[in-house]
């Protein structure tokens, strides 16, 4: 039988994007190495179509020291310029400055938190929240959104952070009409709401 996707339309027939919604996007993630290069790479992509971002992704890794947060956070002016010159990634100076930026508040909030992979989860009290595949933003994102521009961070509107969590599956968001949600046992969250800064199971 024929595998049902949600990203039939979004994807376009492309390999990588198909490959990207069967393997990755909305699946719970608690890794710290992919939550943050998914973080960093999201931010790069405001403005941008996620297609053209995920197809340069070997190259970011390459260029951006496999997302390592510790060596992005002390990239100098001079690497900055260098990254400028590398035509396998996105060249925005402000966004790559972002990224710099956006590393040393995360070395900042592994010290108040241990991780960014805590950070991130404890909005939701580790748990994972549905919302449907059509929302662009919510009261998570706005939140999240709020405390990592008060730590100083670049490029972390309320839709990108959508996004992003999303994508995490903090936010989860496959319908039941698509294979993931079947395989990600989604039943186990569909009902979970963030409301009024908590977690509740809304029952339809």
């Amino acid at each position: 039988m024929e595998k049902h996707s949600c990203f039939e339309g979004y994807a376009d027939g492309d390999p990588q994007m198909e490959r990207y919604h069967d393997e990755e996007w909305g699946k719970p993630c608690r890794d710290e190495k992919k939550l943050l290069e998914l973080f960093l790479l999201e931010c790069f992509q405001a403005g941008l179509s996620w297609k053209s971002i995920l197809h340069k992704r070997e190259n970011f890794r390459a260029a951006f020291d496999q997302f390592d947060i510790d060596r992005i956070a002390a990239y100098s002016a001079d690497k900055i310029d260098r990254l400028m010159q590398d035509p396998g990634i996105i060249r925005n100076r402000k966004k790559i400055e972002g990224a710099v930026t956006n590393a040393r508040c995360v070395q900042e909030i592994r010290r108040e938190y241990g991780s960014f992979t805590a950070y991130l989860w404890h909005f939701t009290g580790n748990q994972t929240v549905y919302e449907p595949i059509d929302v662009t933003r919510d009261e998570l994102s706005d939140e999240i959104s709020a405390d990592m521009k008060k730590r100083g961070m670049k490029f972390v509107g309320s839709v990108t952070i959508f996004s992003y969590i999303q994508s995490v599956g903090i936010i989860y968001s496959h319908p039941e009409s698509c294979f993931r949600f079947a395989e990600d046992h989604a039943e186990r969250f569909f009902h979970n709401r963030y409301r009024g800064g908590k977690v509740a199971a809304e029952r339809q």
